[in-house]
C-alpha cells in the first residue's frame, strides 16, 4: 500500500524490523512485519546475495542521507511509495556512494597493479551491496503495487521465468532486469550478421563489436570453402557462429554450458534464417569429433565472478582460458586452426602476463600461426573518470591463430 506525503520519515520501529530469512523448497524467504502485520516473500538476487536481516518499510519522506546511512549499516528499505521517486533516490544514494569511494572521480591516474585492479573491484562490490538495500515488492504476476510503476510484468518472466509467488528484489536490480529486456526488444544491429542479435538476460551482451568484426575479417584456414566444419565454443548469444555462417561456413555447432545462453543462441539463430547451417548443443566446451576451426572467446579478466550475470567478464583462475587451450589440439582436423579471441586488459593490470599466455599456448601442443590486433572502441576506453583507465587506454583485442604442433 502507498503511505500518505508528509514531511516526515516513516519507518519501522525496531520491534517490526525482518527475522533471519529461511527457505520454502529451496528458495529464500524474507520476513517482516507491517502495520502489524507478519509478511513474506520470495527473495530474489540473480547476484547470489542473501536478504538483508533487518528491513524497514519507509516512503518517499525519507532523506536521502538519512537512507544511505540505512543502507551502510546494513538495513534495507521496503519501498511504499511512488516509483518514480525511489528511482530518484537510487540516483542520489549512488551518488553518495561514488563519492565516498572515489569511483566518480577522475583524480590523478594511479600505478595500475593487480592491487589497485582488487582493490577498485572491492569498492564496487561494496557500492553494489549499499544500493541493492532499496527494495520492490513484486506480486505473485509481477506487477508493482505503486504509484507511477512501469509494467515489468514482461521483463521479469523474461529474466526469471514464470512467478511462482510474491516476491522482493532490490530496486537495482529491477532497473537491470527492465534494461536488460529493452536491449533484448530492440536487439543490437550487427552489420557481419546482416541484422540483430538479441541478447537474453544474463547473457553476454555482444555490444564490444571489435571482436566481432575480428572474426568477420580474419581468413579461414587455407583451402577452407563452404564445406569447412566450426565449433564455437561458448556461443552465447550466437553472435560469432552467425558472423561465420554468413561468411558461407555450412556446418557449425555452437557450445554453450549455461541453460540462459543456449536458449538465446537458438533464437538468435532461428531469426537470422541459419538453423540449417548452425545446430547449438548444452555442453562443457567441445561437442564429438573434430572441425577446420575452432572459435573460442573467453572471459578476458582471470578472477572469480561475483555472480552469474559477470561469468561472461570474469574466468576464475582462467579456467576456461586454460581448458580450451589445452584441449582443442585434440579437436582440430588436419590444418585445422583453432581461433582465440581475447584482450589483453589482463595484462596492463598486471593479473597475466603475456609470456604465461604463450606458455599456454605451448603446452597444449600448439604454435601460432597469426594474429589480428584492434583496438577497443567501447565507451570506457576514453572514459578518464575509471581509475583502470591506463589499461583500458592501452587494451588491445587479438584474434590468436593457432596450429596443433
Amino acid at each position: 500500500m502507498a503511505l500518505p506525503a508528509t514531511g516526515r520519515t516513516i519507518l519501522n520501529r525496531p520491534t517490526e524490523q525482518a527475522r533471519a530469512s529461511d527457505t520454502v523448497a529451496g528458495k529464500p524467504l524474507v520476513h517482516w512485519s507491517e502495520e502489524g502485520q507478519a509478511r513474506s516473500a520470495y527473495w530474489r538476487s540473480e547476484r547470489g546475495v542473501p536478504p538483508a536481516k533487518t528491513i524497514l518499510v519507509t516512503d518517499d519522506r525519507i532523506r536521502a542521507d538519512e537512507a544511505y546511512g540505512l543502507a551502510c549499516q546494513g538495513s534495507a528499505m521496503l519501498w511504499r511509495s511512488d516509483f518514480q521517486n525511489a528511482r530518484q533516490l537510487l540516483v542520489a544514494l549512488a551518488a553518495r556512494a561514488d563519492r565516498k569511494t572515489g569511483l566518480s572521480s577522475a583524480g590523478e591516474p594511479q600505478q595500475l597493479s593487480a592491487a589497485l585492479f582488487h582493490r577498485v573491484r572491492q569498492m564496487r562490490a561494496q557500492r553494489a551491496r549499499t544500493l541493492s538495500m532499496l527494495l520492490i515488492e513484486l506480486d505473485a504476476d509481477y506487477r508493482v503495487a505503486l504509484r507511477r510503476a512501469p509494467d515489468v510484468h514482461q521483463a521479469c518472466l523474461h529474466a526469471y521465468g514464470p512467478a511462482d509467488g510474491t516476491s522482493v528484489v532490490s530496486l537495482r536490480e529491477l532497473m537491470g532486469v527492465i534494461g536488460a529486456h529493452q536491449w533484448y526488444l530492440r536487439g543490437i544491429e550487427i552489420p557481419a550478421v546482416g541484422g540483430r542479435i538479441y541478447p537474453h538476460y544474463g547473457v553476454f551482451t555482444p555490444t564490444r563489436s571489435e571482436y566481432v568484426d575480428l572474426v568477420a575479417q580474419a581468413p579461414l584456414p587455407t583451402g577452407a570453402g563452404k564445406g569447412i566444419s566450426v565449433f564455437d565454443i561458448g556461443t552465447g548469444t550466437g553472435v560469432l557462429a552467425a558472423v561465420l555462417a554468413k561468411r558461407g561456413v555450412a556446418r557449425i555447432v555452437g557450445t554453450d554450458s549455461d541453460p540462459r545462453a543456449i536458449a538465446c543462441a537458438v533464437e538468435n539463430i532461428h531469426r537470422l534464417g541459419l538453423s540449417g547451417q548452425v545446430q547449438i548443443e548444452q555442453t562443457v566446451f567441445f561437442p564429438p569429433g573434430r572441425a577446420d576451426l575452432v572459435v573460442c572467446n573467453p572471459p578476458w579478466v582471470p578472477a572469480r565472478p561475483g555472480s552469474a550475470l559477470e561469468r561472461g567478464i570474469y574466468d576464475d583462475n582462467s579456467a576456461m582460458l586454460k581448458g580450451f587451450l589445452g584441449a582443442v589440439a585434440a579437436h582440430l582436423n588436419p590444418q585445422g586452426e583453432a581461433w582465440l579471441i581475447l584482450s589483453d586488459l589482463a595484462e596492463h593490470l598486471g593479473l597475466r602476463s603475456r609470456d604465461t599466455l604463450l606458455g599456454l599456448i605451448e603446452a597444449g601442443g600448439l604454435e601460432v600461426v597469426g594474429r589480428h590486433d584492434t583496438r577497443p572502441r567501447h565507451p570506457k576506453s576514453v572514459d578518464a573518470g575509471d581509475p583502470l583507465h591506463l589499461a583500458r587506454r592501452s587494451e588491445q583485442t587479438s584474434l590468436w591463430r593457432l596450429r596443433a604442433r
